[in-house]
């Protein structure tokens, strides 16, 4: 269980520690593992308060909400989410936007920029589309940030063959499921890793994204399976 843990970063809570164990033949009910974190004094890493980074006072057009907060999608490159937060630098802040496929959850394109300009989310969907070959009529979904309703990243969604598609205004839900994935890099990664440059903050999120959370961190929603487990099962399946 300590090694587990040890792994995880000091992550993983009590379920996922069960499921862990469980992947390894042994098999322990939630009070003990409950009390023997507290006897090893093993302590999940807590969240904070973030600070709001979506800009939606602008005049530029804006798309339906093609989602409505329904999260789910039947295959890889369906759906993908788009978001962006920030990362305290000592050279002051930096900015990631990421795009997330809903059915595997995973980080699918990313990019850091120390200014939270249209190239930011231009990168990372172009980051995502050479990763990536999502079919005709896929959705990209984001909220009303000025940079995902610029000219340039919406002329970039129709000529990958995609629609996009808008949370309401002021509406953090319609898009939970991203702000969901920064919660979680800024618990168990960000607010305990003080990095004095960016290009410091940069490895260390890279780390992150493409080491640990796609690749090993077990995940609630998709039967507690890393992204890339899950993917990998599904083609297994289709197959």
């Amino acid at each position: 269980m300590r090694a587990i843990f040890k792994e995880s970063d000091e992550t993983y809570g009590i379920l996922r520690i069960i499921e862990a164990l469980r992947s390894q033949g042994i098999t322990a009910g939630k009070n003990r593992i409950s009390r023997l974190m507290k006897d090893n004094d093993l302590r999940v890493k807590t969240r904070r308060r973030f600070k709001v980074t979506t800009n939606s006072d602008h005049k530029r057009p804006v798309a339906p909400n093609l989602l409505n907060q329904e999260f789910w999608a039947k295959e890889p490159d369906d759906i993908w989410t788009g978001d962006i937060t920030y990362i305290r630098t000592g050279e002051g802040w930096l900015y990631l936007a990421v795009v997330l496929d809903i059915c595997t959850r995973k980080i699918v394109g990313w990019s850091m920029h120390k200014r939270m300009k249209d190239d930011l989310v231009v990168n990372a969907f172009k980051n995502a589309l050479h990763r990536r070959k999502p079919g005709k009529g896929f959705i990209f979904h984001s909220d009303r940030g000025s940079q995902y309703c610029s000219k340039r990243f919406s002329k970039l969604v129709r000529g990958a063959g995609g629609k996009q598609s808008m949370s309401a205004t002021g509406c953090c839900y319609d898009n939970a499921i991203t702000e969901s994935f920064f919660g979680t890099l800024k618990t168990e990664l960000v607010h305990h890793c003080r990095c004095e440059t960016r290009a410091m903050a940069k490895r260390s999120i890279f780390s992150y994204i493409e080491g640990f959370y796609n690749r090993t961190r077990m995940h609630s929603s998709i039967g507690y399976m890393s992204p890339d487990e899950f993917e990998q099962s599904l083609y297994r399946m289709a197959a």
